[in-house]
């Protein structure tokens, strides 16, 4: 009975990789990028990133804009969510366990804007210039 059980999950996980090799990996830098902008008039804005790539942009902007990449293979159940509350700014995104998908962001804040990551201090990365280089072919999402 044991071996009989065994065999079954060595099948199932065989299947599993078979499907997950066939259909490819996701990448998040061949997904369409996305955008959505916020309205912020905060001094300090904290980016509750879960762990997931973000880079943070100091801008000319007076508002938040955050754009998503964010690549689902077939079969897969994604789950995405981006919002602004008070001030913090909530970034989440992920499949199911054996999903196959990749995701990242995007945040460009006002220069006057202190930012966290996570709630500790961090420093801004990128530039504006090569933020609006990256961006042709956005789908604008709206607030």
């Amino acid at each position: 009975m044991f071996s009989r059980s065994f065999s079954r999950s060595v099948l199932a996980a065989v299947a599993l990789t078979s499907v997950v090799v066939l259909t490819g990996c996701a990448e998040a830098d061949d997904a369409t990028p996305e955008k959505k902008t916020f309205s912020f008039d905060g001094k300090t804005l904290d980016v509750r990133s879960h762990d997931l790539p973000t880079d943070l942009v100091a801008s000319d902007r007076e508002d938040v804009e955050v754009t998503r990449w964010f690549d689902v293979q077939p079969g897969a159940k994604p789950h995405s969510s981006w919002k602004l509350t008070d001030d913090t700014l909530d970034l989440q995104a992920g499949c199911g366990r054996f999903a196959n998908c990749d995701v990242r962001f995007r945040v460009e804040v006002p220069k006057s804007v202190k930012v966290l990551r996570n709630g500790r201090a961090t420093k801004l990365t990128g530039s504006q210039a090569a933020a609006s280089a990256a961006l042709t072919g956005v789908r604008d999402l709206g607030a």
